[in-house]
């Protein structure tokens, strides 16, 4: 896939009440430390971007990982022509038609009404360059440089300065660095209380190379060193050479363009986050900036990324087909972990504490059950237990509840959000002990023991997960419709099933296949009611669940992303395949509005890869995908150790809903799931569609992993 084919603009048109996405246009290289996108309302804070918006602010250098994280260490560029009357933004702005700009991954280009000009930009890792057409006198440049700021000019082409403004931070003055060098003699520059405007020679193109920095303004400066010997043009394809050599992973072909268009536009999204927060410094060592230290480190780190949300999708894509990246950023990771004393949870840019759960653990366990990093898992596992045994004392590090929950066996309803973490805590204690046993650790078995936690807050009466008080009392007055105070994101029915490593210990909590059946027809049959609940008005992503019109599962939101695929633990996968044909075609396509929630760094475009694709990682840590429905007519997989997988539907028409039957490598295949090895190995595999279901008796080998057997 051609990487112009890839318009950025995919599920950008949000505000902060509903979701498509929340994503921004974002052009950078894969895994980028910055990022850029054209910036059209700096008034309405997060939500800076609207392809809707008729305003150009300038090109906004970003690191926002999601409007509800913020921005940090930011600042725009916006060309100017002529004196302003004044000195902000809403002075310098202009407009422009966003049908006539062009937003890629590696490319943007505005033309501004007010000025006449031409704008272009490229990136690079740790700077780019920006190229403009000026048609009117006194050609300028707008530098935003919002919250507090330091800049100098060096001579005549080149400046360079600092920022410091963050939605939160460690390290109160996080310092930006930044060089700009110009291909065009720099006349005047007037600094403003937040921007400084530089004037150039006259001239018809100017050419601003930029350099970037968390370091010092000398790394900056030697950043750009390393860029400067490029032409515009040769930078842009640099930055295409990047892409397209993440996006040819995988090749694939509809019948409808459309669904081609989505899966590319997706794939793209997998490749943003997390974003390196290392660099390269003059003897080729890898450093970075230690936040909580202030101090330089040696090693590699990444940031910007919230495993609630990607442990699901995102990495178990990277072990498939980037594995070398994987393993970069499970070192970054560890280096995390030795710098705080915990495993991190959300890092923007560092340790923001969101979210229930330790769901790192699971990005650990599923690398160590594919054998990706084995040097590393050591220190991994010993911070893991770390983190499900020692309360830090602060609420953004470690779980939350810890003594509570081991004293308990669950987390009292005296913790907010308290049956997520429970189960996610129950989740986590399975992770632990697939890493122990890989280990050989003593401890395996009472982790084991352990992950069956989530039953003590199963009530049988209700049949939802509940919270408990300290005396082992449920909270009275239950309504499965209720959002909030013990769940996140969610009621009871969206939070209920998320037991990843035990559906067969949940089935029989229910009492049986039949009963966990009805549940299950029940969620996806009904109306999609909520109350506000805990929240106390209604949320984003309730009115995203209502607007899909799917039951209570919750598309739009990751805690329901496993759902559909439970009816396979009951050997009923013909209940899931058009439900997920359905989710794949009716919520998700190329446009603007392009998601049914909020992407969340990767994790909804990856859900949308693996389904396409026909497989799905239920349970990260267990090296399984539990099988699907395939979108796709054919799929051609580069994986990570340089082998191909072939995937093959036929027929694939919008009618065939149902698997009739698949075949891997000519054999008649059985299972409801593929194990990692076996994809690995490559080879091919043809899914037989059909328009009617056909009904199975499975054999025991036939189910996915559950630590109770079926």
């Amino acid at each position: 896939m051609k990487v112009t084919k890839i318009d950025t603009r995919q599920g950008t048109d949000n505000s902060w009440s509903f979701s498509n996405g929340n994503c921004l246009p974002l052009t950078g290289v894969p895994f980028g430390m910055n990022y850029f996108a054209p910036q059209t309302n700096f008034q309405n804070g997060s939500w800076w971007f609207n392809p809707r918006d008729p305003i150009f602010q300038g090109i906004r250098l970003t690191h926002q990982p999601s409007p509800w994280m913020g921005d940090f260490s930011y600042l725009s560029l916006l060309p100017i022509n002529g004196k302003l009357n004044g000195v902000t933004i809403s002075d310098a702005q202009s407009s422009y038609r966003s049908e006539n700009a062009i937003f890629q991954p590696h490319f943007l280009e505005i033309t501004a009404l007010r000025y006449g000009y031409q704008a272009r930009f490229s990136p690079s890792m740790y700077g780019g360059t920006l190229q403009v057409d000026y048609k009117q006198e006194e050609a300028g440049l707008f530098l935003h440089l919002p919250k507090r700021y330091v800049f100098q000019q060096l001579d005549d082409h080149q400046i360079q300065g600092q920022v410091i403004n963050f939605a939160g931070s460690e390290d109160p003055e996080l310092t930006f660095y930044f060089t700009i060098k110009s291909d065009t003699a720099i006349v005047t520059a007037q600094e403003n209380e937040e921007s400084v405007m530089l004037y150039f020679e006259n001239a018809g193109q100017v050419n601003l190379q930029l350099g970037t920095s968390f370091i010092s303004v000398e790394q900056a400066q030697l950043n750009l060193s390393r860029e400067s010997d490029k032409n515009f043009s040769e930078v842009k394809q640099a930055a295409a050479k990047e892409w397209e050599n993440y996006l040819n992973r995988i090749e694939v072909t509809h019948q409808n363009s459309e669904h081609t268009l989505t899966f590319y536009h997706n794939l793209y999204r997998s490749f943003l986050f997390p974003q390196k927060f290392y660099e390269i410094d003059k003897n080729g060592e890898k450093i970075h900036y230690d936040t909580l230290a202030k101090s330089i480190k040696t090693g590699v780190l990444y940031t910007n990324n919230g495993f609630w949300d990607t442990y699901k999708t995102v990495y178990p894509l990277f072990s498939l087909i980037a594995q070398e990246k994987f393993a970069e950023m499970l070192e970054g990771f560890l280096n995390s972990y030795r710098e705080s004393g915990y495993l991190p949870k959300w890092l923007s840019p560092d340790e923001r504490g969101l979210m229930p759960g330790t769901l790192i653990d699971a990005v650990i366990a599923d690398a160590s059950s594919k054998n990706i990093r084995p040097d590393l898992m050591p220190e991994f596992l010993e911070a893991m237990k770390k983190g499900a045994t020692t309360s830090s004392g602060h609420s953004n590090y470690g779980r939350q509840g810890t003594l509570d929950y081991l004293k308990y066996g669950y987390v009292p309803l005296d913790y907010h959000e308290s049956v997520n973490h429970t189960l996610d805590y129950a989740y986590s204690d399975f992770c632990i002990s697939q890493v122990a046993k890989k280990l050989k650790d003593s401890e395996s078995q009472r982790y084991r023991k352990q992950s069956r936690n989530f039953l003590n807050i199963f009530d049988n009466v209700t049949g939802f997960m509940c919270a408990k008080d300290k005396t082992g009392e449920f909270r009275p007055q239950f309504s499965a419709n209720r959002w909030g105070q013990d769940y996140a994101e969610g009621s009871a029915w969206q939070s209920s099933f998320a037991v990843f490593h035990d559906v067969g210990g949940l089935i029989a909590a229910y009492g049986g296949k039949a009963a966990f059946q009805e549940k299950l027809t029940q969620l996806c049959n009904q109306a999609p009611t909520f109350k506000v609940g805990g929240y106390g008005f209604e949320i984003h992503e309730m009115s995203e669940m209502a607007a899909i019109e799917f039951g209570q599962l919750a598309i739009s939101n990751q805690p329901s992303f496993h759902l559909p695929y439970l009816f396979n633990f009951i050997g009923k996968p013909e209940n899931a395949q058009p439900l997920l044909k359905m989710l794949m075609t009716q919520c998700f396509d190329s446009s603007q509005t392009g998601f049914p929630g909020d992407e969340d760094n990767g994790s909804m475009a990856a859900w949308y890869i693996f389904n396409s694709l026909g497989f799905y990682p239920f349970c990260p840590g267990t090296a399984e995908y539990v099988l699907g429905m395939p979108l796709v007519e054919k799929a051609t997989i580069h994986l990570s150790n340089g082998k191909t997988l072939e995937i093959k539907t036929s027929p694939n028409q919008p009618q065939q809903q149902f698997i009739d039957k698949i075949s891997r490598n000519g054999v008649t295949y059985t299972k409801l799931y593929f194990d990692h090895e076996e994809l690995m190995a490559g080879g091919d595999i043809k899914f037989d569609l059909g328009i009617v279901p056909r009904s199975r008796n499975y054999q025991q080998e036939d189910y996915p992993f559950s630590l109770t057997k079926k």
